[in-house]
């Protein structure tokens, strides 16, 4: 069990809430943490305090924020295996993975550290007798909201940018991982100065508290009807909304390429951390000639990868993804593999792969958020691309596909913001990308993501008239 508090000004309390909130380890149903929940108090004391400290963030030098934030990832780096170990107990990723992915949050202070104060502005072509600049500043207070399924590398990307830009912050991690949220914070906080890094625990009404409080940015990565509800906040409130929000992403697979290797590239991206990624595989479109032979392919991967699959974040969400699934059988769809919750304690669902799915069938339209492979067979590529880009979401797609004509095609034809060609993960670390749809707006990685994190000031100085 983790005593788990909020911080604000430099100060860790529990907070002026009787509410409490508890967690369990959804491979055992055993408790990890109860938390205090923060009031709307204790989230306008966080934001005042992070008003009081942003002149003085602001001011000072680029390189000495780089050198706090390269500091807090140096400690991060120390306390890794025990984050790792809370992050397991608390939303079910086996340690190894949740150990990489901190790995991954390490590496993206670091990289904002190096970015911010090669962040500058620049001078135009003006007149002879005046200088003209496009210069940054920060935009204040930025509201970080983030999820559950990828808590530390998520909140470093957004925290990172945010802090070494000179904005303060007050964080808000999901309800699903308070106790992974706090002790990041506890990590990263004392490399800087009271009211930078703020924090407050809780669930939706608390961020809705926090989204419409006077912030200048909400920072949200989580589901589309939250982020909608934190757009329409801001829309009343004049604050900037940065969002990263669901998706429905399509792998297409053409005819050609080898259906084993197909099968595993999908499986990769249906079934790791459970589904639970973001840009996770959630509909798939199979050309005709190749058809057969992947759905056999992916049944094995599936058999596979039940051996090795962690817990879904909780039994709410499980029952979610399998009432998805029963629809979708009752639809017409045949379960392959898996396709029924187990036995047992814990939230686990198998690994499941779904043929003779249909456009109509929520599995193919709606969100999953699990491990599971919804699989269509279409007679040409361009069938599947017009189907793969009929999705009210717009986050990633992938195809996999011999051909590099069908591979500019797809790019340049997907609307989302991610297009991946004959890999379902990877990319340079510095990659950012645009959202579409239902699936959010702004940069949410990347050297823009600094830009996002700062306003832009055009300032020109006139030479005084000679003989002043």
């Amino acid at each position: 069990m983790y005593d788990v508090e909020q911080h604000i000004a430099g100060r860790w309390e529990p907070g002026n809430s009787d509410r409490r909130l508890s967690v369990v380890n959804p491979a055992d149903g055993t408790p990890v943490t109860t938390v205090p929940v923060s009031s709307e108090t204790d989230v306008a004391a966080a934001v005042a305090a992070a008003r009081e400290a942003a002149a003085r963030w602001a001011g000072t030098a680029p390189a000495a924020r780089a050198a706090a934030l390269h500091a807090a990832a140096t400690a991060l780096e120390a306390a890794a295996d025990e984050l790792a170990e809370i992050m397991s107990a608390e939303m079910g990723k086996p340690v190894g993975g949740a150990r990489e992915s901190i790995g991954a949050g390490v590496g993206t202070l670091r990289q904002y550290a190096e970015l911010g104060p090669a962040h500058r502005g620049r001078s135009l072509a003006g007149d002879d007798e005046a200088i003209d600049l496009m210069a940054y500043g920060p935009r204040g207070v930025v509201a970080v909201i983030t999820p559950w399924n990828d808590p530390v590398a998520v909140s470093c990307g957004l925290l990172g940018a945010a802090l070494v830009t000179g904005n303060t912050v007050v964080h808000k991690p999901s309800e699903r991982t308070p106790a992974t949220g706090w002790r990041l914070v506890q990590v990263l906080a004392p490399h800087f100065p009271a009211g930078v890094l703020n924090l407050v625990n809780g669930d939706g009404a608390v961020g809705a508290a926090l989204a419409a409080a006077p912030v200048d940015v909400v920072a949200q990565v989580g589901s589309t009807a939250t982020g909608r509800s934190i757009a329409a906040a801001c829309a009343r409130t004049g604050a900037k909304a940065l969002l990263e929000n669901g998706g429905k992403d399509p792998v297409i697979v053409d005819a050609g390429v080898d259906p084993a290797w197909a099968a595993q590239q999908v499986a990769l991206g249906a079934f790791v951390n459970s589904g639970q990624i973001c840009v996770a595989v959630e509909r798939v479109y199979v050309h005709r000639d190749v058809a057969g032979a992947f759905l056999d392919c992916l049944a094995t991967e599936a058999d596979r990868w039940a051996a090795e699959i962690g817990p879904m974040v909780d039994r709410r969400m499980r029952d979610a993804v399998d009432e998805q699934v029963q629809q979708a059988v009752k639809d017409g769809a045949r379960a392959v593999r898996g396709g029924a919750v187990p036995a047992g304690p814990g939230a686990f669902y198998p690994p499941t792969v779904l043929a003779d799915c249909t456009d109509d069938m929520t599995v193919m339209r709606e969100e999953t958020f699990g491990p599971v492979a919804p699989v269509m067979v279409v007679d040409s590529f361009d069938e599947g691309l017009r189907r793969a880009a009929d999705s009210p979401y717009g986050l990633a797609a992938t195809v996999l596909t011999t051909s590099m004509s069908h591979a500019q095609q797809a790019w340049r034809a997907l609307p989302t913001g991610t297009v991946k060609v004959n890999a379902v993960f990877g990319g340079a670390p510095a990659g950012a990308a645009h959202p579409r749809r239902g699936s959010g707006q702004g940069f949410g990685y990347g050297p823009e993501l600094l830009d996002e994190m700062t306003a832009t000031k055009a300032v020109h100085i006139q030479a005084p008239p000679s003989g002043w």
